[in-house]
């Protein structure tokens, strides 16, 4: 079974290592989606793989650090590419999120990227 959160944040940011005169070299902002897919089996008790809310506790303090910030002012994400910021993210949820088997990150309606764990 598998389950799916998804979080909005904004955020702005700019990539230093693009060639001289790149768009993304420049000071920009997104509305980036991040979405978080845990795997588990269903639990017949309480009818579900993980109770929603308790995704959302995890992803709050990320959520926080990241909302309504400078993404290369965070360590990690001096090159706040999107990749770079999945990487990121699955770096903080797994130790306290086991069934994590998924992080998508989209900067765009049209641009994503998917990580699933190293």
């Amino acid at each position: 079974m598998e389950l799916r959160k998804t979080f909005q944040i904004e955020a702005a940011h700019r990539l230093p290592n693009v060639v001289p005169g790149h768009k993304c070299g420049r000071l920009h902002g997104h509305s980036f989606v991040i979405e978080i897919a845990i795997e588990g089996p269903l639990d017949p008790r309480a009818g579900w793989v993980m109770d929603f809310a308790d995704v959302k506790a995890l992803f709050q303090p990320l959520y926080v650090e990241l909302d309504h910030n400078y993404l290369n002012d965070i360590p990690g994400l001096e090159n706040p590419t999107s990749e770079v910021l999945a990487v990121w993210v699955w770096g903080r949820l797994k130790p306290s999120l086991p069934g994590l088997a998924e992080v998508s990150v989209a900067e765009t309606c049209t641009s994503r990227c998917v990580y699933r764990g190293a």
